[in-house]
């Protein structure tokens, strides 16, 4: 019954979104019709004289360039292609026993069978209409993988394709992907009327005619058609906002309702595992792969990493103690003949899609495993940053050694910028009888706002030579990234617009700050690594870390913090010491 309502709510929308199409086809037609009186008026002697001569003089100009204008619109409404989801094709030569659990389910659902199988790189599941003919005609492949009977081939061939999310393929068992695949693959049988199938394809070739008016490069007519085009699209893109969202509504709620009764008990615990999945996918793209995209490198088996950094999670937290014992039963990534080949295409579209890289790989864009990731990534980003920092201070004409009279180091050393970065002692105004004495600064006992003496702390505290150097980091920095990127090549068939990479970017800009407390952290490292023997180390969880004696240095950044921002360097030089770690010795850069 509830499917049932959620059903009949989503297609009285679509009548409505359907309504606003006509009213819209009836303005245009308006001006044309009245021509067409006018006009059969003067032939049969009805409407004759100076002013329906004039009448007809003035509307037929009008009612042409109005059907002009109605054509040109709906046929760059019909023929603009709607957005696609980049995503990594899965056909059921690879996935035989994954489309047969979604052939399955949809037959228990009674529900048309989705027309493919698609990857995504984000915790997500979805249908997606691929019908639009700019996106290619259907092929045997994708159209009966499915449906298999080739009396099914014409439902087939217009079912949406069925997106999934990579992480989940690797992190969940066989019944909870199934459990969460339910109200997704239930949601062909609304899809499948006739009122919402119209009604969504008006509103994606409205959005995509946005799309061509708003962009010179797809809009090859003069700029006052492109934004007259772009006007009216925006305008019944509007009215018809609210109706198409309450359809999508509609249809989710009549999804869901029809699967309630497939799995409803493990459901609830599959989409814990949703949320866990997600956790750990945030983590290891920003923690671990970030730095891996920002060398050069990418991760080639990112959905394996996912779950090393769960298991890891789950080691850590009690509260996750739970999730370890199902590791025991068939990860859903046993539906997949080749899992390996898989994992590889979904990471390398993952850093398309959130960091910008190629399409394909080259000298300066290569993929590492995760056994090299210490020495691949982490020991060379390192040694990148720290190679850099002392750069930047060779510009700004900092001195290698703190003697001027002692003869210059061979190599960077870590000296240097402890010497560089060490706030030098406020001097004490000296009174004199020559002119008026600089207005003595208050004590912090005497301040009566709590507020005030912080204030007055920070400014005793403020680190002039680290922001100097933060600031030329940041320019420096800037250079480096402004080398053009590699253009995807001619032969990549992706179907989406790439000229706007990074889709989805992770993290916004690092601050100046950021910045330079990084680059003194991978000197500090390097120090550790060539004269304490120290090891570069990934942490599922929180990414390239320090090794000191197989141990991992995990009180290293408040005392690095320290010196960048107080300019004070005794606690790093404590924790040097202890460590074993010789700050004058030089070490090995890129």
């Amino acid at each position: 019954m509830g499917a049932e309502v959620g059903a009949q709510a989503a297609r009285s929308r679509a009548l409505a979104v359907l309504r606003i199409r006509s009213r819209a086809l009836a303005v245009a037609l308006l001006p044309a019709a009245v021509a067409v009186i006018l006009l059969a008026g003067d032939s049969t002697g009805h409407l004759v004289g100076p002013f329906w001569h004039a009448a007809r003089w003035a509307v037929t100009p009008v009612a042409v360039l109005v059907l002009l204008a109605a054509g040109v619109i709906a046929l760059v409404v019909a023929r603009a292609r709607p957005a696609v989801t980049p995503t990594v094709p899965v056909p059921e030569g690879s996935a035989p026993d994954l489309y047969r659990m979604v052939r399955d389910l949809a037959d228990r659902l009674d529900v048309p069978a989705p027309s493919a199988i698609a990857l995504t790189p984000d915790c997500d599941s979805w249908l997606e209409d691929r019908t639009h003919p700019s996106h290619g005609p259907p092929t045997r492949e994708d159209g009966d993988e499915i449906a298999g009977a080739r009396s099914a081939h014409r439902r087939a061939a217009t079912a949406p394709v069925l997106v999934i999310g990579s992480p989940f393929l690797w992190w969940m068992r066989v019944g909870e992907l199934r459990a969460v695949l339910a109200p997704v693959v239930a949601g062909t049988g609304p899809s499948a009327h006739p009122d919402i199938a119209a009604a969504r394809r008006f509103v994606r070739g409205l959005d995509a005619a946005v799309a061509v008016a708003s962009t010179p490069a797809r809009c090859p007519l003069t700029r006052g058609v492109c934004a007259g085009l772009g006007a009216v699209a925006r305008l019944l893109l509007r009215s018809c906002r609210e109706h198409a969202a309450l359809m999508e509504r509609g249809v989710a709620a009549a999804a869901a309702e029809r699967a309630q009764a497939v799995d409803y008990g493990l459901r609830i615990v599959a989409q814990e595992q949703v949320g866990l999945a997600y956790a750990g996918w945030d983590r290891l793209l920003t923690r671990v792969a970030l730095p891996a995209w920002r060398m050069g490198r990418w991760p080639s088996r990112l959905d394996a990493g996912v779950v090393a950094a769960l298991t890891e999670l789950s080691r850590r937290d009690r509260l996750a103690e739970g999730f370890a014992s199902r590791l025991g039963e068939r990860p859903a990534c046993d539906l997949l003949e080749e899992p390996g080949a898989v994992d590889e295409a979904v990471s390398l579209l993952a850093a398309r899609l959130f960091h910008g890289g190629p399409a394909e790989t080259g000298p300066d864009w290569a993929p590492v495993d995760w056994q090299e990731y210490p020495e691949e990534v982490v020991d060379r980003k390192w040694r990148t940053d720290a190679a850099r920092l002392h750069h930047v201070l060779d510009t700004l004409g900092v001195t290698r050694s703190t003697d001027p009279a002692a003869p210059a180091p061979d190599g960077p050393t870590l000296t240097r910028i402890l010497a560089h970065l060490s706030a030098p002692p406020s001097p004490v105004p000296i009174a004199s009888d020559a002119g008026p004495t600089a207005p003595e600064r208050p004590a912090l006992a005497d301040l009566e706002d709590e507020d005030e003496a912080e204030a007055e702390v920070e400014a005793e505290v403020e680190n002039e030579r680290a922001a100097a150097l933060a600031a030329a980091l940041t320019a420096q920095l800037a250079r480096e990234e402004a080398a053009p990127a590699p253009r995807p090549t001619a032969a990549d068939p992706t179907p989406w617009d790439d000229t706007a990479l990074p889709l989805f970017p992770l993290q916004p800009p690092r601050t100046a700050r950021e910045l330079l407390t990084d680059h003194v952290t991978a000197m500090v490292c390097c120090a550790a690594m060539d004269t304490a023997g120290a090891a570069p180390g990934l942490d599922w969880l929180d990414g390239p870390t320090l090794l000191i004696a197989g141990e991992r240095a995990a009180d290293l950044t408040p005392r690095v913090l320290s010196l960048v921002e107080d300019g004070d360097p005794a606690p790093l030089r404590a924790w040097l010491r202890e460590s074993g770690i010789r700050p004058e010795k030089p070490v090995r850069l890129v």
